[in-house]
């Protein structure tokens, strides 16, 4: 497969940030790949580095050195907005923390990047995607009317609505008790495979990582084992 089909192309990256005891390494020769519709687990100890991977793939921190390619892009040619533009419908990313905006409710919450993205039907797709994770019957409720695990439902469904080729998820289910994580597992993985999304899954739970295709372990922000 040529590299401009990979949604994703990491190779020799380091990230170092400053601290006030001196810089501190985060990354190192950090290389791995991901290929369309394939699902690869990040896993590793807290502090090796998984959040900032998310970060530097993502184009939202970039790397000290080496390279990193979203579609055949080289992000490092492409300035703030062009990274912006780039992710736009093409790329989706879901945190821990749920990131819902509460002045809108979770019909208005889905739809946002829909209507950023000058979907005509956005409000229509928004029920539907809301209808997919189970959230019918909350569509105008605001996010401090929703449990955690409906908030994070609401986030899978803005996630996805845009039918992004790349779902960077960052330990989704981390909040949430065992009952709701495990629902909210199956549907990432169901609706990344029917929309045949690749996803990059930060992750400490061996379970989850292990519904994954492939995994990458980080130690002290390199791979600890053949990515």
């Amino acid at each position: 497969m040529s590299e401009p089909d990979l949604p994703l192309d990491v190779t020799d990256v380091a990230l170092t940030l400053p601290s006030a005891a001196g810089p501190v390494e985060i990354l190192r020769d950090l290389t791995f790949s991901v290929r369309p519709g394939e699902r690869v687990a990040v896993t590793g100890p807290s502090g090796s580095g998984k959040s900032s991977l998310i970060a530097v793939a993502a184009g939202l921190e970039q790397p000290t050195a080496g390279r990193v390619k979203l579609f055949g892009q080289d992000l490092s040619k492409l300035g703030e907005d062009g990274r912006a533009r780039l992710r736009r419908g093409r790329v989706s990313l879901v945190f821990q923390a749920f990131h819902l905006l509460p002045n809108m409710t979770a019909e208005e919450n889905v739809a946002a990047p829909l209507e950023i993205a000058r979907v005509r039907d956005a409000t229509a797709q928004a029920r539907a995607w809301l209808d997919r994770v189970g959230l019918s019957a909350r569509l105008k409720h605001y996010p401090h009317q929703l449990s955690g695990g409906e908030q994070q439902r609401v986030a899978l469904a803005r996630a996805l609505a845009p039918r992004p080729s790349l779902i960077f998820a960052d330990e989704p289910t981390g909040n949430l008790d065992a009952a709701n994580a495990a629902h909210v597992a199956d549907l990432l993985f169901g609706l990344a495979a029917e929309e045949r999304a690749a996803m990059v899954l930060v992750t400490h739970d061996a379970a989850l990582a292990a519904r994954a295709d492939r995994m990458v372990a980080l130690s002290g922000g390199r791979t600890a084992q053949p990515a």
